[in-house]
C-alpha cells in the first residue's frame, strides 16, 4: 500500500514538474534586427503601483517555454504576448499565469518578450504612469517601437512552428494571443503574415488597435480564426477596437466569437476580482475545444 501511494506521489510530482518546465530562447542571432544600438539590459520590478511583477527594457527578444505533461499534450500551442503598453511586459497576470493555464489542458505556452520602449529608471511603471497623462505624446514614443514587437511576434510564430517536431507540436495549430499592447502585437501579425509566420488562430485580448499602432487592418483573405474579449468599462476606452474587429472579421465572413463584460476594466488578465471576467479564460478554453485544438 505504501508503495503504491509512494508512487503515485512520485508521479504527481513528475507532471507538474513537467507542466512548469522553462526554456528561454533567444528570437535571434545577435542583435534583432532594427535595435542594433540598444546597449541596455532587460530588468523586473515588483514594486509599483500595479501592484504586480513587470519586465522592463527588453533589448533582446525571447520565448521562454511552457511544454504540458506528455500524457495531456495535444499538439497545439500558443504564442503569448503579455501587455504593458509598450513600456512593460505584465509577465505574470498575462504570461506565466496563462501558460500554465493553458498546460494544465494540454496546450504548449511560449511567452514572448518582446522589445519595448526604454525605460530610464528603476520604476518603469511610474514612468508609464506619468506619460499615460498624455496619449498623444504616448503614441508618438511608442511609434518606433511597435512595428519592432510585431516583428518578434512574427518572429515568435515562424519560431515555433519551424521547431514544432522538437516541441511535439503540430505545424497547423499554432496560436497567438496578446494582451492590450500584447494585443496590439497579435493583430499586427493578423493583418500581415506570410505562410511562415501566419498564426493559426488569433486571441487578441482588450487590444489596443489604433490606427497609428498599426497602419493596415484589412482582413486578409485567409484570416485565421478570431476570439476576442474586453470590459465595457475599460478605463482606456478600448471596448470599441475589440467591437470592431470582431465586426471586421464577420463581415468578411470569417470565423469570430466575441466577448464584452459588463466589468472588468483594462488589464484583467489573470487577476481575480469576483467578476464574471474572472471565467473569461474559461470561454477561450471552450472555443479551443469547439475548433478541435484540445483534441490529441
Amino acid at each position: 500500500m505504501r508503495k503504491r501511494l509512494f508512487i503515485s506521489i512520485l508521479i504527481t510530482l513528475l507532471a507538474n514538474a513537467t507542466a512548469q518546465a522553462q526554456r528561454v530562447i533567444s528570437l535571434y542571432e545577435g542583435k534583432a534586427p532594427g535595435s542594433e544600438s540598444w546597449t541596455w539590459s532587460e530588468a523586473e520590478n515588483t514594486k509599483n503601483v500595479f501592484n504586480t511583477r513587470v519586465v522592463y527594457n527588453v533589448a533582446t527578444p525571447t520565448l521562454t517555454v511552457y511544454l504540458p505533461n506528455p500524457a495531456k499534450a495535444t499538439g497545439t500551442a500558443i504564442v503569448v504576448a503579455p501587455g504593458g503598453a509598450f513600456h512593460t511586459l505584465s509577465i505574470d497576470s498575462e504570461g506565466t499565469d496563462v501558460a500554465r493555464w493553458l498546460n494544465d489542458r494540454g496546450v504548449a505556452a511560449f511567452v514572448l518578450k518582446y522589445r519595448v520602449v526604454r525605460s530610464l529608471t528603476s520604476d518603469p511603471v511610474a514612468e508609464l504612469m506619468a506619460k499615460m497623462q498624455d496619449f498623444n505624446k504616448l503614441d508618438e514614443e511608442n511609434a518606433p517601437v511597435i512595428p519592432l514587437a510585431i516583428a518578434d511576434g512574427k518572429q515568435a510564430v515562424a519560431y515555433v512552428r519551424s521547431h514544432a517536431a522538437e516541441f511535439g507540436l503540430r505545424t497547423d495549430r499554432i496560436g497567438l494571443m496578446g494582451f492590450s499592447a500584447g494585443g496590439t502585437v497579435t493583430m499586427g501579425v493578423g493583418f500581415d503574415y506570410t505562410s511562415a509566420n501566419r498564426p493559426d488562430f488569433l486571441a487578441p485580448i482588450y487590444p489596443y488597435l489604433g490606427t497609428g499602432a498599426i497602419a493596415r487592418q484589412a482582413v486578409p483573405a485567409d484570416a485565421p480564426p478570431l476570439f476576442v474579449c474586453a470590459a465595457s468599462d475599460d478605463q482606456l476606452k478600448l471596448a470599441p477596437h475589440s467591437t470592431k474587429l470582431y465586426t471586421d472579421w464577420i463581415a468578411a465572413n470569417k470565423s469570430a466569437e466575441l466577448h464584452i463584460y459588463l466589468k472588468g476594466g483594462h488589464g484583467f488578465g489573470m487577476r481575480k476580482q469576483n467578476l464574471p471576467t474572472d471565467s473569461w479564460i474559461d470561454r477561450f478554453g471552450d472555443w479551443l475545444a469547439l475548433n478541435g485544438y484540445l483534441k490529441k
